[in-house]
């Protein structure tokens, strides 16, 4: 069924789902992972020399070595998970992919020419339970979200609007430090299909330029504000150095989960919206927008991964 564009706001309404194990399902070892483990230097000690006396670690002793450090890893994120008041622990993302899928604009999501342009997507392909959590505007500067978010290892795509971002550019810097990449949502989050083909120009290759100063690096990706486009914006994004536009299949709030499919539910390579918003605009914080999310996610077997890793 076609997914009808629209604004950020929408109907509400609540995902349910069965309670998740939690456990090393986060942290159980599949053959794949175990490879992956092995071919990218597990089979050697961890400070990447021989094992004793020169020799190359053994496969088998690889594996228990990869499956302690696996045991570490989800014993730090279940401690983290408690003190940030998580009832399970989140689970642990696959090893990123080695081909990445290939984007396609979403069907009905079209616009003429669109061959030419930056695909427009709703979920990446992959067959991995993942979803990808992305955060919009950049209104509330909570220190309380860098801690949660680093503390619990969780990654997430960030899309600024400069008008919302100048107020505390060093707060952005941080979550960029901690490895969050930081794209482009326009300088003052217009309605872009109100605007001339010039004016949307100004407002997409001007947050470029203002992301390029302030944090060193264009942005690939791009969201349209409230998810609204036409051709000229895929036409200025491509000119303004745009590769991809990623929209969102659900969104988070501090209370309850939103969901723009008809079965609402999630589904392996969702995109799922949020804000940085607080208790100004949300029924709670980001930190509580933070465990919502993880609720549904986490009770419904998926991961949190990196979106930058599948595109």
């Amino acid at each position: 069924m076609r997914l009808v564009r629209q604004k950020e706001q929408s109907g509400r309404g609540r995902g349910r789902g069965k309670p998740g194990k939690g456990k090393l399902a986060a942290g159980a070892l599949s053959a794949a992972v175990v490879a992956t483990a092995i071919a990218s230097g597990c089979a050697s000690d961890t400070d990447g020399r021989a094992g004793a006396h020169g020799q190359q670690r053994q496969p088998a002793e690889a594996m228990r070595d990869y499956a302690d450090v696996l045991r570490a890893k989800q014993a730090a994120r279940a401690a983290a998970a408690k003190r940030w008041g998580l009832a399970q622990t989140p689970l642990a993302a696959p090893p990123a992919p080695a081909v990445k899928p290939r984007l396609t604009t979403r069907k009905g999501f079209e616009v003429a020419g669109q061959a030419e342009l930056p695909p427009v997507f709703t979920s990446v392909p992959t067959k991995d339970k993942v979803v990808f959590l992305t955060v919009d505007d950049g209104a509330e500067k909570d220190p309380a979200f860098l801690r949660m978010m680093t503390d619990l290892k969780l990654p997430y795509t960030a899309f600024l609007s400069d008008y919302l971002v100048k107020e505390d550019y060093g707060y952005f810097k941080r979550m960029q430090k901690r490895g969050v990449v930081l794209n482009n949502h326009t300088l003052n989050h217009r309605y872009l299909p109100g605007l001339s083909y010039e004016g949307q120009r100004r407002e997409i290759c001007g947050m470029q330029d203002t992301i390029q100063k302030r944090y060193g690096k264009r942005p690939e990706l791009f969201r349209p504000p409230y998810g609204n486009y036409n051709r000229d914006t895929l036409r200025a994004a491509k000119t303004c150095g745009v590769k991809a536009v990623p929209l969102w299949a659900s969104e988070g709030f501090a209370d309850h989960m939103e969901w723009r499919e008809w079965d609402k539910d999630l589904h392996p390579g969702d995109i799922v919206l949020t804000h940085f918003r607080g208790r100004e605009d949300w029924k709670g914080t980001m930190p509580d927008m933070v465990r919502t999310v993880l609720k549904t996610v986490t009770a419904k077997g998926y991961a949190v991964a990196r979106l930058e890793d599948y595109l």
